[in-house]
This record gives C-alpha cells, sequence and structure tokens, in this order.
C-alpha cells in the first residue's frame, strides 16, 4: 500500500466506529461508538438492547417496533446508546477512559455526552449531526463549554 493511501486517525477510528454500528441490533438506526486513548482501541458499542434483553429486531423493545415518530417516546424505549455502552463496557472490563477521545457514527445525545463528562473523556468526534430542538440545543452546548468537552465533526479527508 502507498504511504500517502494510509488513513489518518480519524478516518481509521471513524472506519471503526462504522464497523461496529453493524453490530447494533436497533430496528430504526445502526449506530456505533470507539473510545480511543493515546491511539489505542479502549472499547467499542454499538446501540440495541441490554445484555439478556430480548434483541430489538426480534420485537424486545416496543418502542423501535412501534410507529413512534422520531424524536417521541423515548420514555418508553429500553435500547442502550453506542456510547453508553462503549463507557460501561470500558468500565466493566477495568479499561481507563479518563483523557480518552470518542468516536461515534452520529452526535452524542444529551444524556451520553453527560456521561462522557463523568467518564473523563476528553473529546468527541462524531460524524452525523442529527441536531436537536433548540431549547435542549442551548442547555448542550452550555454543558460541552461549562465541563470543556471537545465536541467535532468528522470531515472526510480531501
Amino acid at each position: 500500500m502507498p504511504r500517502d493511501a494510509r488513513p489518518d486517525w480519524d478516518t481509521y477510528f471513524m472506519t471503526l466506529a462504522r464497523h461496529v454500528a453493524q453490530r447494533s441490533n436497533c430496528c430504526r438506526r445502526q449506530v456505533g461508538a470507539v473510545i480511543v486513548r493515546e491511539k489505542a482501541l479502549v472499547s467499542t458499542g454499538y446501540n440495541g438492547t441490554p445484555f439478556g434483553v430480548k434483541n430489538c429486531f426480534e420485537g424486545g423493545c416496543a418502542r423501535c417496533n412501534s410507529d413512534a415518530p422520531p424524536g417521541q417516546s423515548y420514555d418508553t424505549c429500553i435500547c442502550v446508546h453506542a456510547e453508553e455502552n462503549a463507557i460501561a463496557l470500558a468500565a466493566r472490563h477495568g479499561a481507563v477512559t479518563d483523557g480518552g477521545t470518542l468516536f461515534s457514527t452520529l452526535r452524542p445525545c444529551f444524556g451520553c455526552a453527560k456521561e462522557m463528562v463523568q467518564a473523563g473523556i476528553r473529546e468527541a468526534v462524531f460524524e452525523i449531526d442529527m441536531g436537536y430542538p433548540p431549547a435542549l440545543e442551548i442547555v448542550y452546548k452550555d454543558l460541552i463549554a461549562q465541563s470543556g468537552l471537545v465536541l467535532r465533526q468528522f470531515r472526510v479527508p480531501k
């Protein structure tokens, strides 16, 4: 492989996050996340039902198997977000997340952003930004600013 064809680190880790998303059992949207420290993979996570619960695509989540419009009825969704899974699995296996970077195929939600701050994640790199309602966007941006979490959108290198 020619040296100039080698992917940069952001592309490498975002590609891994995309591959992790393929394991998602959510029937609405597949999301993948990876946590990295010092250019080493620490943990991976994808969205779906909790361990021991019937997979989403097998009827495990009533909300995901309903006709609820996007952005509604999340109070009945039992699925765990990709970022949550990556953080929880790192803790479960004793891996350090403090000072890490989380790569996600989707911009982390407000809840996941709070969890990243608590887990010591210093930077979140995301691919797709779905946006949030204006009132939540204000609170979201305030959390990011106060916590010092760096949030940036992945751009494919030219």
